[in-house]
């Protein structure tokens, strides 16, 4: 299978679904009494109050989409549960104004366990998302006997919703090639193979999914940014360069201060398709909303915050020392780094709260007026 075997909707087609959508200020969610995502979709775990009601804090403050990773093990193992939470996942966001995005492959298990269906452990205290896994698991990635049930999951997933209106695009693979594990004051990496396994199951991921002639485009979003304080090319990797290539819209992650968000949408415009930032704001980097937001508003570049409550991925708490460091930080003055909302609903910052009303509010006349 070569790129040009993988069919891919051309700009002129990305733009013209573009112009019938609004400005996106989106969040990525994963509720705040689960641990994980596999803690998020199993049936024992899946708490439907706490989602609602997140949701609903999310909606009234003029939040339009949502950003939500899966788990291939809940498919594996509650394939007709897990369809038909999902669906009701997108019927509550749909009837709050919430659009939605599914993410079926994700490299992120920071905690450096592989992925175990069932119960899920509780966090470990002071560590940021202490118990993310991947799906379907970095060992599961890079052993290719798996890759079928692979193939099944995410066709299956794509078919059941292909045509479905409350679905705005299939970001089909979160961060392929991520190594980082996150420890309490510092992180490593896993194994370097992981990366050329990563970037093979992406491309295959690509035709997968276009075999099921889904009504919404397909992404990966281009997620390795050049080192703080270097002048080097962002996204100037195989992995990163191949998921622009094959995304019939450009998506991208950006924990990055203004100046350097603002070169990485220069480089990205001359696709000449749509662009989201799909992964954004740490506070503590210059990455916030007072900061970026009205940039995105100005571009029309739909933004996903990570993180929506303090809960237990604590991903409130900053990333590990060494991480910081390479920022020029130190971990004891960090303000939250992600999330917007306390577990009770009241809003971290009140003046945050106030510039997505304001830019949200804005947007609906620029749709008033036809813009």
């Amino acid at each position: 299978m070569t790129l040009r075997d993988i069919p891919k909707w051309t700009a002129a087609q990305a733009n013209e679904w573009f112009k019938t959508h609004p400005w996106y200020c989106g969040f990525n969610f994963l509720p705040s009494s689960a641990v994980n995502f596999l803690d998020m979709w199993q049936a024992d775990s899946f708490d439907k109050d706490c989602i609602d009601r997140e949701l609903s804090w999310a909606a009234n403050v003029g939040f339009n989409a949502t950003r939500v990773n899966l788990h291939f093990l809940v498919w594996k193992h509650d394939r007709d549960g897990l369809i038909e939470r999902m669906n009701w996942f997108l019927n509550v966001a749909n009837q709050k104004g919430i659009t939605t995005i599914f993410v079926p492959f994700d490299d992120c298990g920071f905690c450096g366990d592989e992925p175990i269906y069932g119960g899920q452990r509780d966090p470990i205290d002071g560590v940021h998302n202490s118990r993310a896994v991947a799906s379907p698991g970095r060992a599961a990635v890079m052993d290719r006997t798996q890759w079928p049930m692979f193939k099944a999951y995410l066709q299956d997933i794509i078919t059941c919703f292909r045509a479905d209106p409350r679905v705005l695009f299939w970001d089909l693979y979160n961060e392929p090639g991520n190594r980082m594990i996150f420890l309490a004051d510092d992180y490593r990496l896993a194994d370097p193979d992981l990366e050329i396994f990563s970037r093979e199951l992406m491309v295959h991921s690509f035709q997968w999914a276009r075999e099921c002639n889904p009504e919404q485009p397909l992404t990966v979003g281009a997620w390795q940014t050049a080192a703080y304080g270097s002048a080097a090319p962002d996204f100037d990797n195989e992995t990163d360069r191949l998921a622009l290539e094959l995304s019939d819209i450009v998506t991208f992650h950006a924990y990055l201060s203004r100046d350097r968000v603002q070169r990485c949408i220069e480089t990205l415009t001359r696709f000449d398709r749509p662009i989201f930032l799909t992964e954004w704001m740490a506070r503590a980097v210059g990455s916030s909303i007072d900061t970026q937001m009205d940039l995105f508003f100005d571009h029309h570049i739909g933004c996903f915050n990570w993180g929506l409550v303090k809960g237990k991925t604590q991903t409130d708490l900053p990333w590990p020392r060494p991480l910081l460091e390479q920022h020029g930080l130190i971990k004891e003055d960090c303000p939250w780094f992600h999330d917007i909302f306390w577990p009770d609903g009241r809003p971290y910052k009140e003046a945050e709260i106030q510039i997505i009303q304001k830019l949200t509010t804005a947007q609906h006349g620029r749709v008033s007026a036809g813009e």
